[in-house]
């Protein structure tokens, strides 16, 4: 067939254009990372042909002498990097991984407690639209909308109020600290299952820079991309009281075959995060996110909680802009960031009174500090001048020099035997 430019030019220019957007413009979007080469060229291997059905040496399928040393790789460098005692590398995602734990703890029904959506939670923590809302009874934590903060004492009135079967600890908007200890505590005193979902700071987990929950939870789910820098992918750990109910919660409970390529990418980004400058990186991406969320107060602008612990700060517009107007203000000066509601809104979830702000995929490229609080500016100049196209196109230019002077990947890798070479 040829080479992809060729015989696909529609797909192959789509592909172009996309390493030319992450090229050129700031990702500042906190659930997004750029991975590196060697994890780009696991992924489009031969090993996306295989099935594999099952575990490592107990596959449904023939031939899987191969794939089973890539996947016992994975599963032993998650093991080894998050210290827990079983690991399945084998779910697509984040929301599939949390669907595999609500289907090895509960029972359709049952009640799982997690935080509110609106307040930082996320959606398959049992909202009414997910599946998580809709097979489980699903009841939430908020929190404290004039801190922004978690109020556990709260946690634990509702969890005895309500008695959940599962617990769930984690977020996708929310900057501070998670007291893992804490939630662990409520867990034993109500008799729930609890399972941390950290998405969002596996990597700064394993960087050493937040708490880890492992020994406090009985699963703990995460994806596999964000702070951890690997390919889009999730990842369940188990204690070893739970290690073959999450298994079986796999497969055959959520899916069938396991993506063997983006495993062997996992594998890649596993050695990658176990190496000592992964730990460099991680104190830096929060480094950078604290010096970030410090400017844009110094601007006026509002942050959730008043800054952040962590790689993410979350934006309350207030009543003047909403978050969709943002982000649009924001796209077009080149830097990418997403709407997000915030404790306490009033604008529905498509326009919202916020954005989400994150420093991982920045912090990746090489900037820091003094590229934080210029970013931060930016920020603010173009939140200020949204309506002014002009001045926007002005902060898009000094974008792109910035970004020339930190490119994401060789300039030649599109033609290098890269993602669409």
């Amino acid at each position: 067939m040829g080479p992809l430019s060729s015989f696909d030019p529609e797909i192959y220019e789509a592909i172009v254009a996309e390493f030319h957007r992450q090229q050129d413009e700031l990702e500042l979007i906190a659930s997004e990372n750029y991975v590196s080469v060697a994890v780009l060229q696991a992924m489009g291997t031969v090993l996306t042909n295989k099935y594999a059905e099952g575990l490592p040496g107990k596959r449904y399928y023939g031939g899987c002498v191969h794939v089973d040393v890539v996947e016992r790789i994975a599963r032993d460098r998650a093991k080894q990097l998050f210290g827990c005692d079983g690991a399945n590398v084998q779910p697509h995602s984040g929301a599939q991984a949390n669907a595999a734990v609500y289907l090895a703890v509960c029972k359709a029904g049952d009640t799982v407690l997690g935080q509110d959506l609106s307040h930082g939670g996320h959606l398959s923590h049992g909202s009414p639209v997910n599946s998580s809302g809709r097979l489980y009874r699903a009841v939430h934590y908020p929190v404290d909308v004039a801190t922004g903060r978690l109020d556990m004492n709260v946690v634990r009135e509702i969890a005895l109020r309500e008695r959940p079967r599962l617990i769930l600890c984690g977020a996708s908007a929310y900057a501070r600290v998670i007291d893992f200890a804490a939630f662990s505590e409520i867990a034993r005193e109500v008799g729930a299952v609890l399972c941390a979902d950290i998405a969002h700071i596996a990597g700064l987990v394993v960087g050493g820079v937040h708490p880890s929950p492992v020994t406090h939870c009985d699963f703990v789910t995460t994806t596999t991309h964000k702070t951890l820098r690997g390919p889009r992918g999730g990842l369940i750990m188990a204690s070893r009281d739970w290690a073959n109910a999450m298994n079986k919660a796999v497969f055959p409970g959520i899916q069938g075959g396991p993506l063997e390529h983006v495993i062997a990418a996992k594998a890649v980004a596993f050695k990658e995060a176990l190496s000592p400058d992964f730990a460099v990186y991680a104190r830096q991406v929060v480094t950078n996110a604290q010096a970030m969320a410090s400017r844009l107060i110094e601007r006026g602008l509002t942050l959730v909680s008043g800054g952040t612990d962590n790689h993410l700060m979350l934006i309350d517009l207030g009543e003047a802009c909403t978050g969709q107007d943002a982000e649009d203000a924001l796209g077009r000066a080149g830097i990418t960031v997403n709407k997000n509601t915030v404790p306490g809104e009033r604008r529905s979830p498509n326009v919202t009174s916020g954005v989400r702000v994150g420093t991982a995929a920045m912090t990746t490229r090489g900037l820091g500090v003094a590229e934080a609080v210029q970013v931060a500016d930016w920020i603010a100049d173009a939140i200020a001048a949204r309506d002014d196209a002009d001045r926007l196109a002005a902060v898009r230019r000094e974008v792109m020099e910035l970004c020339a002077r930190f490119p994401v990947y060789p300039s030649d890798l599109m033609s290098a035997g890269g993602a669409a070479g």
